[in-house]
């Protein structure tokens, strides 16, 4: 019996490991033009069919592409110069800096090809925040936010993702997959703190509609995990017989608006 369960654990690894999400944090949403906004790129979800917002363990860097991609479309490499915060191999999160110049919205990419025993993983992890003159006036007018970046797998926010978040306001989002909307996945919205239902819990999950559309209205301010995972079973090639995709957008969610003024509305 106990030559069996050893011989099952083993088996069973690497399907546990392979389903481990990867997620891109900044300190803030909202930024003076100028200051330092910290970039942290994480790896956890391993309790809760992956959907707890919790670390685990510490990414590889070797097959890592993290960057952040400023108003006007450029893109800065941030795996140059990276902190490790943990304090074994196996702890922590990587961390680096960036120095904002232009005002408007930025957007944090990451994206991650690699192998698990004979399966294929690729990951996609998106979060924004905004520079601002003033941080008293920030303007509601940011764009291109919902166009895709490219991800094999990437979540689209179709609410601004900085300015368009408040308590009681919808958060809605678009699945693209190959360059087209994915219908019928399950999309989990994770606060964070918060424990999700065993199976699919209604409250913080949605399936995306014929469009790859799906929603989630916040009651309180807090940094949501969105999290998508996508099995393809056909998808075969040398060294793996199956592939695996992810996808994962990070919102800060405000107790308040960051917008001032009643007239102006969320985007």
């Amino acid at each position: 019996m106990r030559a069996s369960l050893l011989t099952l654990a083993f088996v069973l690894a690497p399907l546990g490991s392979y389903a481990h999400d990867t997620w891109v944090e900044t300190n803030t949403a909202l930024v003076r033009q100028g200051d330092v906004v910290f970039v942290d790129l994480k790896l956890g979800n391993h309790g809760n069919d992956h959907r707890d917002f919790k670390l685990a363990s510490k990414i590889s860097l070797a097959p890592v592409q993290l960057s952040v991609i400023a108003p006007d479309g450029s893109s800065v490499d941030l795996k140059p110069g990276i902190i490790d915060n943990g304090f074994g191999p196996k702890e922590g999160y990587w961390s680096n800096r960036f120095v904002t110049k232009a005002a408007g919205l930025h957007v944090v990419s990451h994206t991650l090809e690699t192998l698990h025993g004979t399966t294929r993983t690729i990951k996609s992890g998106k979060t924004y925040f905004v520079t601002s003159p003033k941080l008293d006036e920030v303007s509601a007018n940011s764009t291109n936010f919902d166009k895709p970046l490219g991800h094999a797998m990437e979540l689209v926010p179709l609410t601004n993702p900085v300015t368009g978040l408040a308590p009681d306001t919808p958060i809605r989002v678009r699945l693209i997959y190959q360059s087209k909307p994915l219908a019928g996945a399950r999309v989990s919205f994770i606060p964070r703190g918060t424990t999700l239902a065993e199976g699919f819990d209604k409250d913080y999950e949605a399936t995306t509609d014929a469009e790859g559309t799906a929603s989630f209205t916040p009651k309180e301010g807090n940094v949501v995990l969105v999290v998508v995972h996508h099995p393809v079973a056909d998808q075969k090639g040398t060294g793996y017989d199956k592939t695996q995709y992810s996808a994962t957008l990070t919102l800060s969610v405000p107790q308040q608006s960051r917008l001032r003024g009643s007239d102006v509305k969320l985007q």
